[in-house]
């Protein structure tokens, strides 16, 4: 993946990689974005759902959006992605740390026009968020479809970011009587809770039963 300055790995450049494949990985695996721009001199980050094909992500959100306003007016941005995987105690509150998969990436959003393409860019996003739902629910209307905002942005260049492992203390606290290790974090799909209108005949689908996100 493509790389330049504003995306090179400065602080521990050893845990970095601008590898495509681990930067998708990560991407596949999270649920919500952060998106960082500027409008007016003024900097905004925001959280938000996304999908991803290819090299493009995708953002939807209503037609009023400052945030999906203001990208498709093809400004710059800075899309964030991060996965927490372990608290990481050390026997020195100094080294203390976390596990972590993250991706930062950068380019330029463009607004999705054409009703096909809307339509293809929410499947992607639905079927990131949950794979086989798209084909059980009501597709939107037109009218759903004029009052959703969809940016398709693509990645100019990005760097993905990993730490795993156990603490680095300095070696003279090893001998301390303090507990150190990792304490691992996952995201975790309860037992899913009907709305209180879905028919009883209604089986829950498999896909949600079976969900997983690693």
């Amino acid at each position: 993946m493509n790389h330049t300055e504003r995306s090179k790995l400065h602080r521990l450049p050893k845990r970095g990689s601008h590898d495509a494949q681990l930067v998708h990985a990560i991407l596949d695996a999270g649920f919500v974005a952060h998106v960082g721009f500027q409008t007016e001199g003024q900097p905004f980050v925001i959280p938000t759902l996304y999908g991803r094909d290819g090299d493009k992500l995708y953002l939807h959100g209503s037609s009023a959006s400052r945030m999906l306003t203001q990208l498709g007016k093809s400004i710059p941005a800075c899309i964030t992605v991060t996965l927490v995987d372990g608290l990481v105690l050390a026997r020195s509150a100094f080294h203390h740390s976390m596990n972590y998969r993250s991706v930062v990436a950068f380019g330029i959003g463009q607004k999705v026009e054409d009703g096909e393409r809307k339509l293809r860019a929410l499947r992607t996003i639905s079927e990131h968020l949950l794979p086989g739902r798209w084909s059980d629910v009501r597709v939107p209307s037109e009218k759903e479809l004029k009052a959703t905002t969809i940016l398709e942005f693509s990645i100019a260049e990005a760097s993905a970011k990993i730490r795993t492992g156990p603490p680095l203390d300095e070696e003279a606290d090893y001998g301390l009587p303090v507990w150190a290790g990792v304490l691992p974090l996952t995201l975790e799909a309860k037992l899913p809770v009907p709305d209180l209108r879905v028919a009883e005949d209604l089986e829950l689908p498999g896909y949600v039963l079976r969900f997983r996100k690693d």
